[in-house]
């Protein structure tokens, strides 16, 4: 593809402190989009339309065309709005108001429609059919994109469902909803309730994929990126086996979420927020997630040299691809922090065996400038993340030596206030004995007659006729 001018848009955008990307990326856009499915194509080219000045006339002709296949009309008008902004001399940038009218027709029509039957339902007191009715509605206001209605009708339907098989539906139906209000909150609820209900053998099996991939992408738009990497990395591979095989085919989740993302999503958050033992036990060793980080094998190779203690390399392949990253439509907000997440963990490792480093060094195993360097160990050292100070004047950093004479001279007077303790309590022990001051341990119910506080300190007890024999103490 041959190089474009950047339109004056994307120029504006970067001034304004938005993300823009002008190199291209490693993937081809029809073979990317093919893999998803529904509306998320859509968004996902809106985003790449937004952020690629390389892919944004591409993608955007692809949204509109998309978004013409189905009845969403603020969607389409959005996307049509975006792409007469960016190129304004295009035809293509131009509404369609005939069919923005006669979409919006039979919108209406429809949902008269379907109001009718539920009314016609709710006075036969059907209730296997009020529940196919508020399901139909549901999904017919998600295609349309009256979310807040779909959300409506799909918790109206839970009065009307018998079977957990029926609920399990509906729960999905509000997960996905939930996902494209950008809901995570009640995604991460509706996962949970779907997984307390019971399944049958071999449900579960395969909504457990769809559920972690749901949980997982909502803890990351949460930046709770640990959780994220712990569910993500626990994903089932069923997901990859739907995708290869034409009868499992509704077990994959396109439209939401890929395999390729799972294994983006799950090996970025776990090179954040994991140690190079965790990833080695976590990611490389992990059976389940092996699938996964088979499709994006830079990852391994990313995974792999961090815990090498390659972290130079490590960064290098993540900021190859950061073209990519940069262009999905739920990475995008996190990519960067990320990375320096990434890139300041790396820095305390390559750290740990010094006492002290130069910034010229430090600058050349990061391959960056040493005023990149110190603002990030100044990051790292106001966070008491690295134990270090900055010698600003000879350039260096300096690790923070513990002062192992005063903890000798510590450790050495705690133990003598320990030893002094038991000392005084033993002696106490043979004084009262001395002075045959009989004592009894308290009973049960109670101290036992009527005896004095030397007993409990002599460990002994009475029986019966007031006689005592001596036990084990408190000395």
């Amino acid at each position: 593809m041959s190089a474009r001018s950047e339109p004056p848009w994307f120029q504006q955008a970067r001034d304004d402190g938005g993300l823009v990307v002008s190199d291209p990326p490693k993937f081809d856009l029809d073979s990317y989009i093919a893999n998803y499915k529904g509306k998320t194509r859509i968004a996902r080219l809106l985003h790449i339309g937004q952020t690629s000045s390389y892919l944004s006339n591409d993608a955007l002709r692809l949204a509109i065309s998309e978004a013409r296949e189905g009845k969403d009309v603020e969607l389409y008008l959005r996307v049509v709005k975006v792409f007469h902004e960016i190129f304004p001399e295009d035809p293509v940038s131009q509404t369609d108001t005939n069919w923005v009218d006669r979409v919006q027709r039979e919108a209406d029509a429809e949902s008269r429609r379907l109001e009718a039957e539920l009314r016609g339902y709710k006075n036969n007191l059907i209730k296997e059919s009020i529940r196919m009715a508020y399901d139909d509605m549901g999904r017919h206001y998600q295609h349309i994109g009256a979310l807040g209605e779909a959300v409506k009708n799909f918790n109206k339907e839970r009065e009307y469902c018998q079977l957990p098989a029926h609920i399990a539906i509906m729960v999905n139906r509000l997960i996905n909803a939930h996902i494209e209000q950008n809901s995570w909150i009640s995604v991460e609820a509706n996962v949970q309730k779907l997984r307390g209900l019971p399944q049958k053998p071999g449900e579960g099996e395969k909504l457990e994929a769809k559920l972690s991939a749901a949980q997982g992408l909502a803890e990351l738009s949460t930046q709770q990126y640990r959780r994220a990497a712990l569910t993500l990395l626990d994903c089932n591979p069923r997901m990859i086996q739907s995708r290869l095989e034409d009868t499992a085919a509704d077990e994959s989740y396109g439209e939401v979420i890929t395999p390729n993302d799972i294994a983006s999503y799950g090996a970025l958050c776990a090179l954040a927020s994991m140690n190079r033992t965790e990833l080695q036990k976590n990611v490389l060793d992990n059976t389940k997630f092996r699938n996964y980080l088979e499709l994006e094998p830079h990852l391994r190779r990313a995974v792999s040299s961090f815990v090498a203690g390659k972290y130079s390399q490590c960064l290098d392949i993540l900021s190859a691809h950061r073209t990519d990253y940069i262009l999905d439509l739920y990475l995008s907000p996190h990519y960067d922090q990320l990375v320096s997440m990434i890139r300041n963990k790396a820095i305390v490792q390559y750290f740990v065996p010094f006492s002290k480093v130069t910034f010229s060094a430090l600058a050349t195993a990061f391959k960056t400038n040493e005023d990149d360097i110190i603002e990030s160990l100044t990051e790292l050292i106001g966070s008491y993340s690295l134990p270090a100070t900055l010698d600003l004047e000879d350039g260096l950093l300096v690790a923070n030596t513990a002062e192992t004479r005063a903890e000798m001279f510590k450790a050495a007077m705690g133990a003598g206030q320990d030893y002094e303790k038991v000392l005084q309590s033993r002696l106490l022990r043979f004084a009262v004995s001395n002075a045959n001051l009989d004592i009894s341990s308290p009973k049960q119910q109670g101290v036992g007659n009527g005896t004095g506080a030397g007993d409990l300190l002599m460990g002994r007890e009475y029986n019966a006729k007031g006689k005592g024999k001596p036990t084990k103490g408190f000395f």
